[in-house]
């Protein structure tokens, strides 16, 4: 499984930092993507760098994409390379997990109306101003698309995110 998570200026530490070795514990292959390869620090001050450009990758190599939240999702949703890359990767079944401020990504991609969304409490206006349903839950899922709403939420996230993948072996939905 090839997954990619992406990452900006300020993206919640914990909220790369868990997926990421998750995915590694499973064996996948993880690539951190950003719009140029460089070095972020994160919101508690820890650093990550970026592997690829957005700018360099096919989306269809991966199965599997992860948006953290922290201030990141912010950053992230104004650059076109980026919604299209997440619009890609919807168009082609991927799975897409999102957490806390991260579904701001898929509101600005234009990929979640009529979805069964959760997030960050802060941005259920967010979501359901993009025609989604926000369901408030600590984690949700619609067909290929499952969020969830903080760290806390991330264990659970993350199982439904890893059994899927392996349950579809890179298989569109």
């Amino acid at each position: 499984m090839k997954v990619a998570i992406l990452i900006e200026e300020l993206v919640e530490d914990v909220e790369f930092i868990y997926p990421y070795y998750r995915f590694k514990e499973e064996g996948f292959d993880v690539d951190v993507l950003s719009l140029e390869i460089k070095t972020f620090k994160g919101k508690k001050g820890c650093t990550f760098k970026s592997q690829k450009s957005i700018k360099d990758v096919d989306p269809e190599y991966y199965d599997i994409l992860f948006i953290p939240g922290g201030y990141a999702p912010d950053r992230l949703r104004r650059y076109p390379k980026v919604l299209n890359f997440v619009r890609r990767l919807n168009e082609l079944g991927k799975i897409i997990g999102a957490v806390c401020h991260g579904p701001w990504v898929l509101i600005s991609a234009g990929i979640i109306k009529n979805k069964k969304v959760t997030g960050y409490h802060a941005i259920k206006d967010d979501i359901e101003n993009a025609g989604a349903i926000y369901t408030g839950k600590k984690v949700e899922s619609d067909g290929n698309i499952f969020t969830g709403t903080d760290p806390d939420a991330m264990p659970e996230l993350l199982k439904m995110i890893i059994k899927e993948g392996k349950k579809h072996k890179s298989q569109p939905f």
